[in-house]
């Protein structure tokens, strides 16, 4: 299957270790000596609507993608020791973090 930038942005990303949503893919890391795709980057969720800042970027190695669907991208990513943050399919978590 083929996919374009525009088209891999739009995909959410599921991780299968735990089933969690963790967002779309907001960028990419391109390694530009050798014309290869480095890694995914799912922008941090904004924090008191922006006016915060937002919360650190999720940066996933491209080793880690399982699959690129019609829809999402399937990952095996592990979380960071002390990540205190993990999305999930919730509207209640959305809302309160």
């Amino acid at each position: 299957m083929m996919c374009s930038v525009m088209e891999l942005r739009y995909k959410e990303v599921v991780n299968i270790n735990d089933g969690s949503c963790m967002g779309c893919v907001s960028d990419l890391e391109v390694d530009t000596t050798c014309a290869r795709v480095r890694a995914l980057i799912i922008y941090g969720r904004p924090r008191l609507l922006g006016l915060l800042g937002r919360e650190e970027d999720t940066v996933i190695p491209w080793e880690q993608i399982e699959c690129i669907g019609e829809d999402a991208v399937l990952v095996k990513y592990c979380y960071p020791p002390g990540h205190k943050f993990q999305r999930k399919n919730s509207a209640l978590n959305w809302l309160f973090g």
